[in-house]
């Protein structure tokens, strides 16, 4: 099957004064026509700039530094930006953490959503009104000819969400890179929105990366699940394989936090330490100061290895289920 997307060793630097971060160094995987990759880690792993590289948002003083970005043979690493624009928000789409950074609070839904049709397709504005209409109507907001006229103001967290839902889903995208897009709603929202782009990924065959560092999001809506930790894939997997049989200890200690898994009364299990500086990373493994298997061995950058679906940065491998 050919990948939508392929991703071949992603290095995204920021050229600051105080030095160089690497926040994304030698990344590599791929999505598939309809199938949803999971990109889980901690805050500053690296997760949101990987999707920013992807759709090309990344602002100086970051830059794609090395590798390849192949979308239908051509690398968006290295495309124009004339070119770059006519993908983005039209085959490619993004919806962002906080919906406030796809709308804008000044004016009306229906101006916004139009405007975002007519930039890249040729059709009348009774038509691009009616595809707007029809995109509200199909993340689940109520009277949607009603709310065309509202301002943002007017929604909701939830419905504003759904509303950068709608407006990214408007041309049927063949890759949608959703960032954290349910982390500030209300459980039974967060779930409607999970079941509703899920649907639409299997019905128009849209790959899909979903970003988050909450595993309990990922383990019922993701395909494969690739692990980041300072920057870089540490382990990756079909969803089955990553959840029931971690190898990694680092995706070990992030699954064996989740709240639920503890039993009632015991201390809640945490990963000791903090994440490192990007700017100052320690040498060999990222993870080794954080790490109880460590040994001087980690002292060296572990290779990725594996074969058929799985793959591991790791010189201990974990053998037992967390």
């Amino acid at each position: 099957m050919t990948a939508t997307i392929e991703v071949r060793n992603l290095q995204t630097h920021f050229f600051t004064r105080a030095g160089v971060v690497k926040a994304v160094d030698d990344v590599s995987f791929s999505v598939n026509r309809g199938e949803v990759l999971g990109l889980v880690g901690e805050s500053g792993s690296g997760k949101s700039v990987t999707g920013f590289s992807i759709i090309g948002l990344v602002d100086p003083p970051g830059r794609i530094a090395g590798g390849s970005i192949l979308y239908q043979g051509k690398d968006l690493a290295t495309l124009p930006e004339r070119e770059m624009r006519s993908l983005r928000g039209n085959r490619i789409a993004m919806i962002f953490q906080d919906p406030m950074m796809t709308l804008n609070p000044v004016l009306r839904i229906d101006t916004q959503m139009i405007e975002t049709v007519l930039a890249h397709d040729k059709v009348s504005r009774d038509e691009a009104r009616r595809r707007s209409r029809d995109a509200l109507g199909m993340v689940g907001i109520p009277s949607p000819d009603e709310r065309l006229m509202a301002y943002p103001h007017q929604f909701s967290g939830g419905m504003r969400q759904r509303v950068a839902i709608a407006i990214a889903l408007l041309h049927n995208p063949d890759l949608l890179i959703a960032d954290e897009p349910t982390t500030a709603l209300d459980v039974t929202i967060q779930a409607q929105i999970l079941a509703k782009v899920q649907e639409l990924a299997a019905e128009h065959g849209t790959a899909l990366i979903w970003i988050t560092h909450d595993l309990s999001v990922i383990a019922g809506l993701a395909d494969r699940i690739a692990v980041m930790y300072a920057g870089r894939v540490v382990e990756s997997g079909t969803a089955a394989e990553i959840l029931d049989t971690p190898r990694h200890p680092y995706t070990h200690g992030l699954i064996g936090s989740v709240p639920s898994r503890n039993k009632r009364g015991e201390k809640l299990r945490q990963i000791p330490g903090m994440t490192p500086s990007l700017l100052s990373l320690p040498a060999g493994c990222a993870f080794r100061m954080r790490c109880a298997h460590a040994t001087a061995a980690c002292e060296t950058e572990p290779e990725n290895t594996g074969e058929g679906t799985r793959f591991l940065r790791c010189f201990h491998p974990m053998e037992q289920a967390a």
